[in-house]
């Protein structure tokens, strides 16, 4: 079993900056990636940023060149570094975390309002 705990979000106004931070129960090399996912009200669970063990990262078009994701190893964190924010990044942030056997992990979710 794992545990996720997700912080950082909050309301911010349209241009400003979030950190959001996923602190896992377990090694976060023992998983194939980590991932942060969002939802909006009446939309569809999207992924946003993933990075996989080996270092690899990849984005999702509509946050390219604004969203940074990273991780912390030593402290089993990874965090989503969220710059030039726009109210359509509002959402229900998750952290995922696929375990080596191809078994999925969620967070509670962290909610960020974006303020025009």
């Amino acid at each position: 079993q794992v545990q996720l705990v997700e912080s950082g979000g909050g309301l911010v106004q349209a241009g400003g900056t979030l950190r959001l931070s996923c602190a896992a129960s377990r090694s976060i090399l023992s998983t194939t990636y980590m991932g942060w996912y969002r939802q909006a009200p009446g939309k569809q669970r999207d992924q946003v940023a993933t990075i996989f063990t080996g270092g690899t990262t990849n984005y999702a078009d509509s946050v390219k060149g604004r969203f940074t994701i990273s991780r912390d190893t030593a402290k089993n964190t990874v965090y989503l570094q969220m710059n030039s924010l726009k109210p359509d990044d509002t959402a229900v942030y998750y952290c995922k975390y696929r375990r080596i056997d191809g078994r999925d992990y969620w967070g509670q979710g962290t909610q960020v309002t974006v303020s025009s």
